[in-house]
């Protein structure tokens, strides 16, 4: 059993692209990295180039996968907690510079607490993260005033604010640069608003597109003045069902576990949990 690591995106896919695209939910944010990296190139998220990596069990066959896109942290795909534990000793026998990290919930704490063994570098846990899977989708029975539909041209400058509204609140980084990012979604068709009664601009969400039959929402965002009316629930039905009608068989989102009330808001719409996730940061 053994990782290589490659910094040759086509090296990576040839290798795991089976193994990804077998688990899209599983797998499905080193998926749409590698949808957008092969889209806009190896530098779509930073100055760095990013690396890959997989591990093979004795008999060839691939049954986990990471990459990293910095200056973001590493990012685990499905794998068990042994090659978690094994890829950060092989990182940091490279002596690998590492910030944080991210993943499964287990995977993820078998990660951290080797690098530390290995590094002497303690660790936090900077957010807990749970993963939804659409079931039968259920759009609020009565939602608010208005209508969703795509973002167009002119609604450039405002996705461009929202986008990183959502980040700052979040306190996460822009996934590199927002214009290009607002400029993206719209012209993909990937990026829907709510409008309320009066033709004004409610809300905000996005839905991938469909990568080996799986599409994520996100982000979700509304206004703070905003909420509480039935905005974001409205929208991200219409969203859901929209990433099903262009082709997607899963549809998928994040929510904070620190935040209840989105949480019973996922489910309300049909979205059943399928697992924790986190978000380490090393001292």
């Amino acid at each position: 059993m053994v990782w290589t690591l490659t910094t040759t995106l086509a090296e990576f896919r040839t290798a795991a692209g089976e193994f990804l695209a077998a688990d899209p939910v599983g797998n499905t944010v080193l998926l749409t990295v590698v949808e957008r990296i092969e889209r806009d190139g190896p530098y779509a998220y930073g100055g760095a180039a990013p690396d890959y990596g997989w591990w093979r069990e004795p008999d060839g066959t691939v049954t986990g996968a990471t990459l990293r896109t910095p200056p973001y942290g590493r990012r685990l795909g499905r794998m068990t907690t042994g090659a978690a534990g094994e890829l950060a000793r092989v990182l940091a026998a490279w002596e690998e510079t590492l910030g944080a990290v991210g993943g499964g919930r287990e995977e993820t704490l078998a990660f951290a607490a080797e690098w530390e063994r290995r590094t002497g570098r303690s660790w936090i846990v900077e957010s807990h993260e749970r993963l939804y899977r659409l079931g039968e989708l259920t759009p609020p029975p009565a939602p608010p005033a208005g209508r969703a539909r795509l973002a167009g041209e002119a609604d450039r400058e405002l996705a461009v604010q929202w986008l990183g509204a959502f980040c700052a609140e979040a306190e996460t980084q822009p996934p590199g640069d927002l214009r290009a990012d607002a400029d993206q979604r719209i012209a993909a068709g990937t990026l829907l608003l709510w409008e309320d009664g009066d033709g004004r601009v409610a809300s905000l969400a996005g839905a991938s597109p469909a990568i080996a039959g799986m599409s994520r929402i996100g982000p979700v965002y509304t206004p703070r003045e905003r909420r509480g009316r039935g905005y974001a629930s409205a929208l991200t039905a219409a969203a859901s069902a929209h990433a099903r009608a262009r082709g997607a068989a899963e549809v998928l989102l994040y929510t904070d576990l620190a935040n209840p009330v989105s949480n019973a808001i996922y489910q309300r719409i049909g979205y059943v949990p399928v697992g924790d996730s986190v978000y380490v940061a090393f001292r």
